[in-house]
């Protein structure tokens, strides 16, 4: 589907002009999002990248699916957002290293918390990931705009898009899949290799 320039890193897998398109919509505190995640790294890239059965034939774009009942949702993928501009090759680097450490913003983690202690300690998971110089930066995209008491941050017109753009074809839950642009209700955050292999074999038509 349709993907804003800017957000071009968002291909995580596969070569951007592949014909065929798998959307992935992951929240970063949710636990079936971070088991995909997994997925995507240990079966799905090796078979769209480097050689595998389908390089060229399928990319895969990871879509940022902010769920508002979980209070730090919204931070993290600020947080996401901000590591996509200053170091976009690092981008699915730190989404995996911050899905495999959810639980430190998880509801309860978080409750007592105020928004800019939370952003502290999204900046610490990017420092764990993203060259030493580009931290700086990192911090000053999520710092609030100076001389609007309600403007958001740096990221936030790229959250509204992502935001938007799941409203608009209905994404209500993480994971969700589709495949060229059309719901793939079948696909699980359960799936391993059989089901995968399954799947794209009869999905690729090129």
């Amino acid at each position: 589907m349709a993907l804003q320039p800017t957000l071009r890193p968002l291909v995580i897998a596969g070569r951007y002009e592949a014909p065929h398109t798998l959307d992935i919509f992951l929240d970063y505190v949710c636990p079936f999002s971070a088991k995909m995640s997994r997925t995507i790294d240990t079966v799905l890239k090796p078979l769209v990248e480097n050689g595998g059965e389908y390089d060229g034939k399928v990319k895969i774009i990871m879509r940022l699916q902010v769920q508002p009942w979980h209070a730090a949702s919204t931070y993290t993928h600020e947080a996401g957002l901000a590591v996509l501009r200053v170091a976009p090759g690092h981008f699915w680097q730190f989404s995996r290293v911050l899905f495999d450490r959810q639980e430190e913003f998880f509801d309860v983690p978080v409750s007592n918390l105020t928004p800019l202690e939370i952003r502290e300690r999204l900046a610490e998971v990017a420092a764990s990931v993203i060259p030493a110089d580009k931290v700086n930066g990192f911090k000053e995209l999520l710092k609030h705009k100076s001389g609007h008491l309600n403007g958001g941050v740096a990221v936030t017109d790229d959250l509204k898009y992502t935001i938007k753009f799941s409203r608009q074809n209905g994404i209500h839950v993480s994971p969700t899949a589709l495949w060229d642009g059309l719901f793939a209700n079948e696909i699980s955050s359960s799936w391993g290799e059989k089901e995968w292999a399954e799947f794209l074999a009869r999905k690729v038509v090129v």
